[in-house]
């Protein structure tokens, strides 16, 4: 194939692209480095096969150049982060609204199949046991900014599926429960990140609330062949899949094995969620997955242990040279 990838030189966007390129394909990479980092994808720079075009999911003219020439979009592009959500409301739902409108867009005036990077956020605050792709979606007030972001990826879903509902594109939503792994960082509120780097700096290590909040944590190792599998699965056009981890933590557990796994001597600091984010602020509970689609359409199977990840992380921060910028989003 020939792909584009929005957002290719985010943290999931750069992993996608390198095994993109791994496999023999083609691959041009639009970010405007906001939340990206051209250090993403120094390894891939030298490989013809390989584009990088610097520039906005905004730029309606461009996006249409670039998706011109390809046969796949994989619009991973957003203002992610809960730190940026609630800091640039405005600007978040600017980009992941009428960004995803640009994209899906040139994407069905070209006749290119397309896939729509979703989240596990849209669910809201619904805390189910092993939350389907049918679950209700359970939001808070729409005056509380926490959940501008659930809200405009739940528009965009909508506009990929009638897009592809009326043009008989092939058209995939997956929805990405805490995605983790080397690149990523922690200056948006991204947890796992955030914590190493607290650990290996010797650090109190911030659990915001109680701590008692339960997640699932997929590998990004698990999560980006997922995704290319299901663009060439006919069974899940025209649907959302759910994508993640099967093993469940709490967050001040986490930030336990963080600890232990590095050999850190942090302690545990709890810190409000109005000291951490202002007045106001909503949080979920628990958020875990049923991964059931993904498994049927695909075999979908996480096979990276949560302690196997957090290990990768702390190796690929010790590998970082000492005043070297970390690699983003």
């Amino acid at each position: 194939m020939k792909a584009v990838v929005t957002g290719g030189a985010g943290f999931i966007g750069s992993h996608l692209c390198d095994h993109l390129i791994a496999h023999g394909h083609e691959v041009v990479a639009l970010d405007d480095l906001s939340t990206g980092s051209r250090s993403n994808l120094d390894q891939l720079m030298d490989d013809p096969a390989f584009t990088l075009v610097t520039g906005s999911i905004l730029d309606q003219g461009l996006v249409g150049d670039v998706v011109a020439e390809c046969d796949t979009v994989f619009h991973l592009a957003a203002a992610v982060g809960v730190h940026t959500i609630v800091d640039h409301p405005l600007e978040s739902l600017h980009t992941n609204l009428h960004g995803t409108e640009n994209v899906v867009a040139a994407a069905a005036a070209r006749g290119a199949r397309f896939l729509i990077a979703s989240t596990s956020e849209v669910y809201g605050k619904n805390d189910a046991d092993g939350l389907t792709e049918e679950a209700d979606r359970v939001l808070g007030s729409p005056l509380k900014s926490r959940w501008s972001y659930a809200a405009a990826k739940g528009l965009d879903e909508l506009v990929g599926y009638v897009y592809a509902r009326q043009s008989g594109l092939p058209c995939v939503i997956t929805r990405f429960f805490n995605i983790v792994g080397p690149r990523q960082s922690g200056r948006y509120g991204m947890v796992v990140p955030r914590f190493v780097d607290q650990a290996l700096a010797g650090e109190p290590i911030t659990v915001y609330g109680d701590g008692d909040q339960r997640r699932c944590f997929g590998s990004v190792s698990d999560v980006v062949p997922a995704v290319v599998r299901l663009m060439d699965t006919p069974g899940a056009y025209g649907t959302a899949v759910n994508l993640g981890g099967a093993e469940e933590v709490t967050i001040r557990g986490l930030a336990e094995r963080v600890i232990a796994l590095t050999g850190s001597t942090s302690t545990i600091r709890h810190v409000s969620y109005a000291d951490a984010y202002g007045e106001g602020y909503e949080d979920m509970r628990r958020r875990m997955p049923d991964t059931t689609r993904a498994r049927d359409l695909i075999g979908y199977t996480p096979r990276h242990r949560l302690d196997d990840v957090i290990r990768a992380i702390v190796d690929a921060r010790r590998s970082t040279p000492a005043g070297a910028p970390l690699a983003t989003a």
